[in-house]
């Protein structure tokens, strides 16, 4: 088949590489195709690294996708369970599409939605629906071609999309002040938007202020830094997620949403230590999870020096 496939993900970091297995069967499944990735523009520089995607097609969120090429031969709505996203790939009028079934459109054919499923088995299991078959453990990105900004150290990644996954920056501190002792290299990474609380991190843990990357790192950097790592620590966000795509040793804090749909896969655990108290809360909340606050300093620290072998 030739023409577009054209797959909507209009959404973070973090939900780009979980469906990195889902695109790779697409691409498999259509060799010949051009496949277009609605997402935000930001996610172009790692979207190539998949190595399945030829061209993103900038797009913010829900309602703003714009389509002025012909129709796709394939449309497929890894964005959610509908009915917008299902509406918006209906107005490029594909030939086909590919997505779960909701009861707004009961004569589109595709499974039910589940919440009882990992995020990357969720997406391989709507295209084996369609006998597409993809693999949930293929999560790996190619390495960026660009250095890292700071080789073999350990990478504190303090921020996170909602509040409910934000542990304490005082926490945060405190681990990177205890890797530091143990002579690693300790650096703090995070958005524009979070300098000035990487900041207080690094103070706090009596880093140097060459030791602060938030905001002075793209996407494309920010792979490249974490593939390079000795360590990763981060909360259930973007950071890990990388991780776990480069196989990077991390400690990945959750809460209150549960590792068993967001995180690393089974069988990873030498290399990713997840720590979760077990205690399921609102995911878009303002404030940390209690659960998230059950984790201690020293669990995280005794988990780091575990999986880094220090």
């Amino acid at each position: 088949m030739t023409g577009d496939v054209l797959v909507l993900r209009a959404l973070g970091l973090g939900d780009l590489l979980v469906t990195v297995p889902a695109l790779r069967g697409l691409r498999n499944a259509f060799p010949d195709a051009r496949l277009t990735l609605a997402a935000p523009a930001a996610l172009a520089e790692l979207a190539t690294l998949t190595e399945a995607v030829d061209r993103v097609a900038p797009t913010t969120g829900l309602g703003a996708l714009r389509w002025a090429d012909p129709p796709p031969s394939v449309a497929v709505n890894l964005h959610g369970s509908g009915p917008e996203s299902i509406a918006d790939l209906l107005g490029t009028r594909p030939e086909r599409l590919l997505s779960h079934w909701h009861p707004d459109f009961p004569d589109l054919d595709g499974p039910m939605w589940r919440e009882d499923v990992h995020e990357a088995r969720r997406w391989c299991d709507l295209l084996g629906f369609h006998g597409i078959a993809a693999d949930p453990a293929d999560l790996a990105l190619a390495r960026p071609d660009v250095t890292s900004p700071a080789a073999d150290a350990v990478v504190v990644h303090p921020g996170a999309a909602f509040g409910s996954r934000r542990w304490p920056p005082q926490r945060f501190a405190e681990v990177a002040r205890e890797l530091a002792c143990d002579g690693h290299r300790v650096v703090v990474t995070g958005s524009a938007g979070e300098g000035e609380l990487a900041r207080r991190i690094a103070a706090a843990a009596g880093l140097d202020e060459d030791a602060v990357l938030a905001g002075r790192t793209g996407l494309t950097e920010l792979a490249a830094l974490v593939a390079g790592a000795r360590l990763v620590i981060s909360g259930d966000t973007g950071a890990g997620h990388l991780a776990t795509a480069y196989g990077t040793p991390s400690v990945l804090l959750f809460g209150p949403t549960p590792p068993w749909r967001w995180g690393p896969p089974p069988g990873t655990e030498d290399r990713h230590a997840v720590l979760w108290a077990g205690e399921e809360g609102d995911p878009f909340a303002s404030a940390p999870g209690t659960g998230l606050l059950r984790v201690t300093v020293g669990d995280v620290v005794a988990a780091g020096r575990k999986v880094a072998g220090a």
